[in-house]
């Protein structure tokens, strides 16, 4: 078997790149927005992998190095642990934000990276779920 048909069979075997457009990075997403967020569920139960990719909407992680444009590569398999970039789903809104587990007052919170956004205070009250951990930042350069 030569290296070109091996590479051939190689490629047939790769997996599908899985991207959902809409990750919000900022306030929670309006009505407008409400077709993305359908987008990336829909992406996100279609595709049960362990790692997808996510396009970010917003400037609220804008000081942790993740930009409105850029791609994140999100991984489902890991648990958050306190300081984890996190892809979450709180009260029917996705949001990307930093994730910290406050014991003494048994709650989390969704830490923005830009003081012109507010922490989410996260209580057994509201809907959330941790979708997956931010492994990777892609980024256009100039």
């Amino acid at each position: 078997m030569n290296s070109l048909t091996q590479l051939t069979q190689a490629e047939q075997s790769l997996p599908e790149l899985v991207l959902a457009e809409g990750l919000h990075a900022g306030f929670p997403s309006s009505a407008a927005d409400y077709t993305e967020r359908i987008d990336i569920t829909r992406e996100i139960v279609r595709h049960p992998e362990t790692t997808f990719y996510a396009r970010i909407e917003g400037d609220s992680m804008q000081q942790a190095g993740i930009f409105s444009g850029d791609l994140v590569v999100i991984d489902r398999s890991l648990s958050a642990k306190d300081g984890d970039y996190v892809a979450a789903y709180i009260d029917g809104e996705f949001t990307v934000k930093e994730f910290q587990y406050d014991a003494a007052n048994d709650c989390a919170w969704l830490i923005p990276h830009n003081p012109n956004y507010s922490s989410i205070k996260v209580t057994e009250e509201n809907a959330f779920i941790i979708w997956g951990v931010i492994t990777h930042t892609i980024h256009k350069v100039n």
